[in-house]
């Protein structure tokens, strides 16, 4: 994968600027340019020259043009706006974990779980507008791909190595985690609908697997990141619903008399810390995209006059806000509505045990099937930098573009690849602590980083002293997760079961 990426790295074009003819030296006809207030001020070739600069400040885009990446599914096609922007990044921040973040409260209670996710979700934004901008930090060149972001910011090698392992984890190994979650969903949606009619389920969970990456398979060949627009919008769409339907119903139904809000208490002083840890992470794990959001950048044209980074922040802000309009209700409503009881599914495993028999069976089924819609159009987005990269690769062996065969078949591919390794190795899921936290950096730590490394703020400047205190605090936040992941496959242990899915 890493000679993959090495070699799908793809050269930019430069913008080409020609500045106005400073006064009293020759114009490109050998002619002298008067001083203000000259009769020859206007003379045909100062006319020409003009007009060339404004074309170019128009256009930005004119020598060294590389045909690959007229091929590749991220720059393939540069017709992206504002709003497929806040599409995407719609689809690519706002997904099933949202559902998770009650399980957090119990370990930190009411105060520190809404400070902790306020934090979280501040810190975030800011280091997605240090992406958007580094951009095209660099006249001239556009870094289209995380990885290359990196290896501008760290160096070739130490670039390849910080970010390429976070970067394929957070894009197939997501894709993985959807089909599996995706799988169940369209389960538990066939058993409330069939109901006891079909009970015992004549489809095993391994089946239903099948069934979704076969669909996301077919969805998967359209052909580059601007055309899934219209479905990262039913994704985000299909996930704002089904946010706000899980805790709408959760706090309209009586409550648990037996319910509490108690911070857990733990005997020794490492449980109790531990615990934070995986309340924090839990935190931390909800917001993702990052790894994305220069792929969807580069989906946009960009101009001297009409940079790619001012229609990218619009749309990223319009997302966003809408993703803190789930996030917080889903947090605070989730945990008052369930407080310590809430079981380790996250929400909706909390309504099918608590109010599966209140709530009407029609609108239950509608949200786990808003969930599946939702997965499927996740897939397509997390994947579609693993495409990139398998086209890359066969580009730069080959130096033509991929037929609709070749591409087809490296959508097939991979899609069943993922089907394979959550089938085969079930037990992955204990790791997610300890791989989370080795991909934490590229949220909350990495962008920091590479601003100090590109933009070079003034040292001891405000700048600088947040830039570092982030990047640090993200570090250590990342090893932190890393140890208690390990310390968790420790104390629980990790059964080694293969081609055994839950």
């Amino acid at each position: 994968m890493a000679a993959m990426a090495a070699e799908g790295a793809v050269s930019e074009p430069e913008l080409v600027s020609i500045p106005a003819t400073p006064r009293g030296l020759s114009t490109p006809e050998g002619t002298s340019t008067p001083p203000i207030g000259g009769r020859r001020a206007g003379t045909p070739a100062r006319r020409v020259v003009e007009g060339l600069r404004g074309y170019l400040e128009e256009v930005g885009h004119l020598t060294r043009l590389n045909p690959q990446d007229a091929w590749l599914p991220i720059t393939e096609s540069r017709s992206g706006n504002a709003r497929y922007a806040a599409f995407h990044n719609l689809n690519a921040g706002l997904g099933f974990q949202a559902l998770l973040l009650p399980l957090a409260f119990p370990g930190l209670g009411w105060s520190w779980g809404i400070i902790a996710l306020t934090v979280a979700y501040f810190w975030q934004l800011y280091t997605l507008w240090i992406l958007v901008k580094l951009h095209e930090a660099v006249p001239g060149r556009r870094y289209n791909r995380y990885v290359e972001l990196a290896q501008a910011a760290f160096g070739e090698k130490l670039g390849v190595w910080l970010a390429l392992f976070p970067t394929i984890y957070l894009s197939a190994g997501t894709a993985t985690a959807l089909i599996l979650v995706g799988g169940e969903t369209m389960k538990l949606f066939y058993q409330i609908v069939c109901g006891p009619v079909c009970s015992p389920s004549p489809i095993s969970t391994v089946e239903w697997y099948l069934v979704f990456t076969s669909l996301s398979i077919v969805l998967s060949q359209l052909p580059n990141l601007n055309s899934i627009a219209g479905v990262s919008l039913i994704g985000g769409a299909t996930a704002i619903t089904y946010c706000t339907m899980s805790w709408v119903l959760s706090v309209s139904e009586p409550r648990s008399p037996t319910i509490s809000y108690e911070p857990i208490a733990y005997t020794s002083f490492g449980s109790s810390l531990f615990s934070t840890l995986n309340a924090l992470g839990i935190i931390a794990f909800v917001f993702r995209g990052h790894n994305l959001a220069l792929e969807i950048q580069a989906t946009m044209p960009s101009t001297f006059k009409h940079p790619a980074h001012v229609p990218m922040w619009r749309g990223a802000k319009v997302a966003y806000v809408l993703i803190a309009m789930c996030l917080f209700p889903v947090a605070i409503g989730g945990y008052w509505a369930y407080g310590n009881m809430m079981p380790s599914g996250g929400m909706l495993t909390a309504i099918y045990a608590f109010h599966s028999h209140d709530i009407p069976r029609g609108l239950l089924a509608a949200t786990f099937l808003l969930v599946v819609f939702n997965c499927l159009s996740s897939f397509q987005i997390y994947s579609m930098p693993v495409f990139d990269s398998f086209e890359a690769y066969y580009t730069g062996r080959t130096n033509r573009p991929c037929s609709v065969w070749v591409r087809s078949g490296f959508r097939v591919f991979y899609g069943f690849i993922s089907l394979f390794i959550g089938v085969a190795l079930p037990f992955l899921s204990s790791l997610a602590g300890l791989l989370g936290g080795l991909t934490l950096p590229v949220t909350f730590a990495y962008p920091c980083f590479m601003w100090i490394c590109i933009k070079k703020p003034e040292r001891f400047s405000s700048g600088w002293y947040l830039n570092w205190g982030l990047g640090l605090l993200g570090t250590a936040f990342s090893l932190a997760l890393s140890v208690g992941g390990v310390w968790s496959i420790i104390c629980t242990g990790m059964k080694l079961k293969f081609f055994k899915p839950n």
